[in-house]
């Protein structure tokens, strides 16, 4: 079974939504005071978080990440709302094994703003993506995206909306496709006569 570790910084629906239906080793957030963290500590999920300001470096930061990743033997690295550009120390141990979800249809809106630029661009779809991490910025190899269609009615909120439920439906489809295994329904069945 493929063992997952999600990075997040910030609220950690996406997170939420993969540690209900797959098996997280871990969670890890740049930012000590994120929601993700309680997310995970609610899910029974280990977590982590350090800031890079705690380190001399981004490299070194990447290094602190590397070990983690390495002690836990984690095989793929799922970034969902993970607000910092992977860098070389970072990619150099783990290319190939970095997924990335995007809330536009890249490579439209790359960036940390895609939604709000589709929307104030007035596209009639915008869409999510899922790639592999690289060294760019949202410019990895594609491996699934859907469109998102904005209707006349919407309001940001409501297209905004409309495009984390997209989210919540492919980054599960593809981390299946990836070959993470989902829990049993028994295992599932378990934690909540446990809650």
């Amino acid at each position: 079974m493929k063992k997952i570790a999600v990075f997040a910084s910030g609220s950690g629906s996406n997170f939420q939504v993969i540690a209900e239906q797959f098996k997280v080793d871990f969670v890890f957030s740049d930012h000590k005071d994120a929601y993700v963290l309680e997310r995970a500590k609610r899910l029974g999920v280990l977590t982590y978080a350090f800031e890079l300001n705690e380190f001399d470096d981004k490299a070194t930061y990447e290094a602190a990440l590397v070990r983690l990743l390495d002690e836990h033997q984690i095989d793929l690295v799922c970034l969902a709302g993970y607000m910092k550009i992977v860098g070389a120390t970072l990619l150099a141990a783990y290319e190939g094994r970095i997924v990335n979800i995007h809330p536009a249809y890249l490579p439209e809106f790359p960036g940390a703003h895609g939604i709000e630029e589709a929307w104030e661009a007035g596209v009639e779809q915008s869409g999510v993506t899922i790639h592999w991490v690289d060294s760019g910025v949202d410019t990895g190899q594609i491996i699934k995206q859907v469109r998102v269609p904005r209707f006349a009615d919407d309001s940001i909120n409501s297209f905004e909306k409309r495009i984390h439920e997209t989210e919540y439906q492919l980054y599960p489809e593809v981390l299946q496709e990836l070959g993470v295994e989902k829990k049993s329904l028994f295992y599932n069945d378990v934690r909540n006569s446990n809650r």
